[in-house]
């Protein structure tokens, strides 16, 4: 099997160059080469803002991820800020070179961060031998959002389509399935309580309801009283609604025993290419991980 990918001129590889939409591009194609990876052990992906990443899996040993999505957000602040100010300046609706330069800045890095990111994810998932990765999407999430006038244009700016083709065909490359999903009720049915979640209908009359609930921001609480971090909660259903047997009693579907989910994640940020390490490598912070 062979991915084609379409890249900026200027990238590393051979391939043919041709002239999309104006831009110079290349053409190149790549062997998929399959991981040694089990497609019984699921890896479940909820998109967020503040956590552009909660990655969770029922695979033995696996702690849960959540990746910071602050840097993301303030690329965006600034930008819509720089460019509200431009606009202004201009005194009527159009574009100047200098709008379209800090446009493409403003691509440049989302792209850098979201790239580093997925690539990040993908070799965790072959490290761990998980086969299957699972995102949650909804169909018109950018256009049915209603969060608020601030936080709906950061959601709204932030290209999460783009992240999930390039988790995709990175994936793809590496062997992994990728499986996309609804995710109604993800985030408010308890994953500790194995709450049900049906698919959202807005005319059924009666609402269902679930055992936990959100305490307060970024923490979830079970019907026993078990606090776990929220994101992760969702990211656990988001496997369970294409997988309703992932973490039950005898843990993944091939019957092997899964060891509880970690609800004290570990935490990443990456930093932007200006940003230099003292190893050359992605700095990031880890919490101590705490499991049921």
């Amino acid at each position: 099997m062979k991915i084609v990918s379409t890249v900026r001129r200027g990238a590393h590889g051979k391939g043919l160059i041709q002239y999309l939409a104006g831009v110079p591009t290349l053409l190149y194609t790549k062997e998929a080469i399959p991981a040694s990876v089990n497609a019984s052990y699921y890896a479940g992906i909820d998109i967020g803002m503040d956590n552009l990443v909660a990655l969770t899996s029922n695979q033995p040993g696996f702690v849960s991820v959540l990746v910071n999505g602050r840097p993301v957000k303030s690329v965006n602040q600034y930008y819509n800020k720089r460019k509200a100010e431009l606009q202004s300046k201009l005194g009527h609706t159009g574009t100047t070179k200098r709008m379209e330069r800090l446009t493409n800045t403003r691509n440049r890095r989302i792209d850098h961060y979201m790239h580093t990111t997925s690539r990040w994810i993908i070799d965790d998932l072959v490290a761990h031998g998980i086969g299957t990765l699972v995102i949650g999407k909804n169909d018109g999430w950018k256009q049915e959002a209603n969060m608020g006038k601030r936080t709906n244009q950061n959601f709204v700016f932030i290209p999460h389509a783009r992240f999930i083709q390039m988790l995709t065909y990175k994936a793809e490359l590496a062997g992994i399935t990728v499986l996309l999903t609804e995710e109604s009720y993800t985030s408010r049915a308890s994953f500790l309580d194995r709450d049900e979640m049906p698919i959202y209908d807005r005319k059924q009359i009666t609402k269902p309801t679930f055992s936990g609930k959100r305490i307060e921001r970024g923490l979830y609480c079970s019907k026993d009283g078990i606090l776990i971090n929220a994101d992760c909660n969702g990211s656990g259903n988001i496997i369970r609604k294409v997988a309703p047997d992932a973490f039950g009693s005898e843990g993944v579907e091939d019957g092997k025993r899964v060891v509880p989910l970690v609800v004290h994640p570990v935490r990443l940020s990456f930093p932007s290419r200006s940003q230099k390490t003292s190893n050359g490598g992605s700095e990031r912070s880890r919490e101590h991980s705490i499991s049921l």
